[in-house]
């Protein structure tokens, strides 16, 4: 009996810090001075990378195709 008792205060430990830990990433991700406007740019920011990381993709496909097949 004192077995499952134990185990039934650790595992509702672990969902309090596994709780709270979530909502500090969440809050940390999004502070709440965050505006339209920086949403906006941070937003424009990641297109633009997802943008280049596609170039690049296809521009190391093709040395890759180059190299490996002259």
């Amino acid at each position: 009996m004192i077995p499952w008792i134990i185990m039934a205060f650790v595992a509702v430990a672990l969902v309090v810090v596994g709780l709270a830990t979530r909502r500090r990433t969440v809050a940390g991700e999004h502070p709440p001075s965050e505006d339209a406007e920086t949403l906006a740019r941070n937003e424009q920011e990641f297109a633009e990378a997802e943008a280049y990381e596609a170039k690049w993709r296809e521009e190391d496909k093709e040395r890759f195709r180059k190299e490996r097949l002259p």
